[in-house]
């Protein structure tokens, strides 16, 4: 039973950091991601649209700049699983998340003897970096960023 839940719960975690695609042209054969290059603003050559993309960091990502390498890279891999020699970066958003210290005290007595306790929770939920990307090809790929 215990086996069955942990599986899950890995199962939903995974899941929460998965990227989507929705073909919108003509996937080719996989290619390697380091093939991949990444345009911050669309080049000044012909190029085919393969696919919408989005994702999203890992949910034990912290730091700006690693969220935004990661959604980077997940770009990358995505675009290269459909044959796309380049993404679009379309831009990033930020999910929710958030964080907080709770501090507790109590006591009281029972049969003559008295009692006091205390405690401290944390609870740490670092917000996701979303992104979103076009998988594009193009027959003669200009410089990347």
């Amino acid at each position: 039973m215990l086996r069955s839940i942990a599986i899950a719960a890995l199962t939903l975690l995974l899941a929460a950091c998965a990227t989507s695609h929705l073909i919108t042209g003509q996937p080719r054969p996989p290619i390697d991601p380091s093939q991949v290059q990444v345009y911050f603003a669309p080049p000044d050559a012909p190029f085919e649209e393969i696919a919408l993309l989005e994702t999203s960091s890992g949910v034990f990502t912290y730091g700006e700049q690693n969220k935004l390498d990661s959604v980077i890279q997940k770009l990358r891999e995505e675009a290269a699983k459909l044959g796309a020699n380049g993404v679009l970066f379309q831009g990033t958003a930020d999910g929710y998340g958030n964080s907080g210290v709770s501090v507790g005290a109590g006591g009281g007595s029972f049969g003559g003897s008295s009692y006091r306790s205390g405690g401290v929770g944390v609870s740490v939920s670092p917000s996701k970096k979303h992104a979103r990307g076009v998988a594009v090809y193009f027959p003669n790929p200009p410089p990347g960023d």
